[in-house]
């Protein structure tokens, strides 16, 4: 008899859609690969409440959970209530103090209230706000990619981003992380694994290292 199909769920980072992981692929003999998009929150909706939310769009028991930036924050509340398998988080943080010093600055000096989001047809300013890098080169891949345009969003995912206040975390969190990340510089970071010249972006520009290196994380 055949094992069950391992369910794994991918969660994009801030205003991006789940495209992302289009050219992410896990062996179809062991696993189910499931996508998540975000939604645009209620009003005074906790971080708390939009995990439980999306837990209404997992179907599976125990399921790996993986999440890029602050996907990866997601992922990390949702776990907090469901049973899962493993947590995966990509190009992000498990805890407060692994964030840039500019982002706890932001949340004592609310200056990322000042921050123009309602201009959010301006691809070029969106990616550098949710990838860290400005993309003339690559305008058509990310205006594909950040799909997420409402203000309401970016306003409660950026708000939710600075005041998230995790101090300890599960110590079975895999964290993988690119070296030369500019949004979470790798220097905050600790106990992770290291992917080199990885950026904020590698889930997309280094799939080859994801597709060779996932379905050996996930089954450890």
């Amino acid at each position: 008899m055949k094992d069950p199909l391992i369910p794994v769920y991918f969660m994009p980072g801030m205003a991006a859609s789940s495209d992302i992981f289009e050219h992410i692929s896990l062996p179809e003999s062991r696993f189910e690969m499931i996508r998540l998009d975000w939604f645009n929150p209620s009003k005074g909706m906790s971080l708390k409440d939009y995990a439980q939310e999306m837990i209404t769009y997992i179907k599976h028991p125990n399921p790996v959970l993986v999440g890029v930036s602050f996907g990866g924050v997601l992922v990390q509340e949702i776990a907090q209530q469901i049973p899962t398998h493993k947590v995966i988080i990509i190009s992000s943080v498990k805890q407060k103090k692994e964030m840039p010093r500019r982002l706890i600055f932001a949340k004592y000096t609310k200056a990322h209230k000042l921050l123009p989001t309602g201009i959010v047809n301006n691809i070029e300013l969106l990616a550098k706000y949710a990838f860290g890098e400005t993309v003339s080169k690559r305008l058509d891949l990310y205006e594909r990619y950040l799909s997420i345009r409402d203000k309401t969003y970016l306003d409660w995912a950026i708000d939710q981003m600075v005041r998230w206040n995790q101090r300890e975390y599960e110590p079975g969190i895999i964290h993988i992380h690119g070296d030369k990340d500019a949004v979470f510089p790798f220097q905050y970071i600790n106990d992770c694994i290291p992917v080199e010249n990885g950026t904020h972006t590698m889930i997309i520009h280094r799939y080859k290292w994801f597709n060779e290196h996932l379905p050996t994380i996930i089954l450890e």
